[in-house]
C-alpha cells in the first residue's frame, strides 16, 4: 500500500458499522464478554445472509467494528437478511437475561451504506466510511434503544442504500417500516432511514415502544417485550 496514495484507486463498496450500546458502563470482564458475544452474533448474522465474514476488511474497535465488504456482494441480503439474522442472534444471546440477575443484555447499533472509498494505512478513507459512522453515532439511532425496551438492535441504512436497495422490493425488510432521518454533524448533513417498524407494531412483540420499562444500565424490566425483525420481514 502506498502511504502517499499514489497508484491507489477509488472503489465502490458496501460498508457495515456496528457498536455496542452502553459498553463503557461495563467493567473489564463484562467488556471482554461483550466483545466475544458481538463476534459470535456477527458470525451468526453473516451465515443467515449467506455471507462470509472471512472476506471482510474489518477495522475493529473495543466496542464495535467498521467492515468493508468485498466487491460483487449482493446488497439486498446485506441490507435485509443480515440485519434480521443479527436481531435473531441477539435475541438468542440475551435469552434468559432478566431484571435482577446481574447480567447485561447485548444491545447494538448497526449502520449500512454503500459508496466510494480507498484503502488507507489506518483504515478506509473517503466519503463512505464517514457517512456510515455518522449514521451509526446519530442521536436518533441511539435514542431508539433508549426509548424502546424490547429492542436489542437499532438499525439505520443510508439514504443511498435505501433508495437503491430497500425500495426495490428485493430487500427482506419493507420500506414502509423505515423512517427518514437527517443528521447534522461537523457542519455536514447526512440522511438515512431508521428501521422503526411503526407500520407493523401489531406484528410480533406487540407494542415495542416503552422507554420507561428499560433500566438505565441496559438490563430489561420484567415486562419488556421483544421487537421481532423476522416477523416484520414476513409481512
Amino acid at each position: 500500500m502506498n502511504r502517499n496514495g499514489e497508484g491507489q484507486q477509488l472503489v465502490y463498496r458496501l460498508l457495515l458499522a456496528v457498536d455496542i450500546q452502553g459498553y463503557s458502563k461495563r467493567d473489564t470482564r463484562e467488556q471482554l464478554l461483550a466483545q466475544r458475544q458481538l463476534s459470535e452474533v456477527l458470525d451468526a448474522a453473516a451465515r443467515a445472509a449467506d455471507l462470509d465474514r472471512a472476506g471482510w476488511d474489518e477495522q475493529a474497535g473495543g466496542d464495535g467494528e467498521l467492515a468493508t465488504l468485498p466487491a460483487g456482494v449482493d446488497p439486498a441480503p446485506v441490507a435485509g437478511d443480515f440485519a434480521i439474522g443479527l436481531a435473531d442472534a441477539l435475541r438468542e444471546t440475551n435469552r434468559g437475561i432478566g431484571q435482577g440477575d446481574g447480567g447485561f443484555r447485548l444491545r447494538v447499533r448497526l449502520a449500512a451504506h454503500h459508496g466510494t472509498l480507498t484503502p488507507g494505512p489506518f483504515g478506509p478513507a473517503g466519503d463512505a466510511p464517514i457517512v456510515v459512522q455518522r449514521l451509526l453515532d446519530s442521536a436518533p439511532l441511539r435514542r431508539l434503544l433508549v426509548d424502546d425496551a424490547g429492542r436489542d438492535l437499532a438499525y439505520v441504512v443510508s439514504d443511498k442504500l435505501f433508495e437503491d436497495v430497500v425500495q426495490t422490493g428485493f430487500c427482506a425488510l419493507p420500506p414502509e417500516a423505515f423512517q427518514a432521518i437527517k443528521v447534522t454533524a461537523k457542519g455536514a448533513v447526512f440522511r438515512g432511514h431508521i428501521l422503526t417498524g411503526r407500520a407493523a407494531r401489531s406484528v410480533g412483540g406487540g407494542d415495542a415502544a416503552g422507554g420507561d420499562r428499560d433500566r438505565p444500565d441496559g438490563r430489561p424490566a420484567a415486562d419488556a417485550q421483544v421487537f421481532d425483525f423476522a416477523a416484520l420481514a414476513a409481512r
